[in-house]
């Protein structure tokens, strides 16, 4: 597991976007800020 500190620079990874395309971290590099949020979510039944 990868514990992250605030303010600490994130680790590479890219994701599948909306439109099916890959986009990673790197894309927004120098180019936009990027705010990554983790939450914790039952998928059970609610």
């Amino acid at each position: 597991m990868i514990s992250l500190r605030f303010g600490q620079e994130a680790p590479g990874f890219s994701l599948p976007s909306s439109t099916g395309a890959q986009t990673a971290l790197a894309d927004f590099k120098g180019k936009s800020d990027v705010v990554l949020v983790f939450y914790c979510y039952d998928w059970g039944g609610i």
